[in-house]
């Protein structure tokens, strides 16, 4: 089954506890967490602390995408602050093995992110490290780009070289999804759908939740 990660990025602050609990209703298992620095990406957001009051808040599994130059320092604070999922960036690491284990080793699952521009090929050593692979199908920094189509393609050989290898990471895919393309994307092979603007840019964000799941795993395409 595709599952549905809202990214709390496009969320209103002011009342982000209500915001969680309605995308909970919709059926979200997992809640997205974009933390930038203003040095990896042209932005800054959310750090520990939002984390921890997440963490006390709900049950749903915390994906937190760090998008920061080095993020090695940063692993065990989130970790510590409630994030089960901590997915790094390629670019951003120069022993990206070592990084990989290090996440593991505090008993979170291990992802890597891909930017638009980096070749799946970079990844090849590391995929049999990893829990989660994330295609960004925009550039990251920002909430609200438009869908780059390459995603698409990019998502479909990534899961040809899983299945080609038996592997068993699943793939994630953020930016720009939404209702237009949430059925394409899991006809790709991807596992988890990243849905800001399209859920919290709603008039109803639980509905938005149930209607990109549904997009996303018609009759023919729901898996064991």
């Amino acid at each position: 089954m595709v599952e549905i990660s809202p990214s709390i990025l496009a969320a209103d602050f002011v009342r982000l506890g209500e915001q969680v609990d309605e995308v909970e209703r919709g059926g979200a298992r997992m809640l997205h967490v974009d933390v930038m620095d203003g040095r990896f990406v042209p932005n800054i957001s959310i750090g520990v602390p939002v984390v921890e009051s997440l963490s006390r808040h709900t049950d749903l599994l915390l994906d937190c995408h760090l998008m920061v130059e080095g993020p090695d320092p940063y692993l065990r604070p989130f970790y510590r602050a409630g994030a089960r999922m901590l997915t790094v960036h390629q670019e951003a690491c120069p022993h990206l093995a070592r990084t990989v284990d290090a996440i593991r080793g505090l008993g979170a699952s291990a992802g890597v992110a891909l930017n638009p521009a980096t070749p799946l090929g970079s990844l090849e050593d590391i995929l049999p490290a990893v829990d989660l692979v994330l295609v960004m199908s925009v550039n990251p920094g920002f909430g609200g780009q438009r869908f780059i189509e390459s995603a698409v393609g990019k998502i479909a050989r990534l899961a040809a070289m899983r299945a080609d290898r038996g592997l068993r990471f699943r793939i994630q895919v953020d930016g720009g999804v939404g209702a237009g393309n949430a059925a394409r994307l899991g006809r790709a092979g991807c596992d988890i759908l990243v849905a800001g603007s399209s859920v919290f840019g709603s008039a109803d964000a639980a509905a938005a939740v149930r209607d990109l799941r549904e997009r996303a795993n018609p009759p023919a395409l729901v898996r064991a």
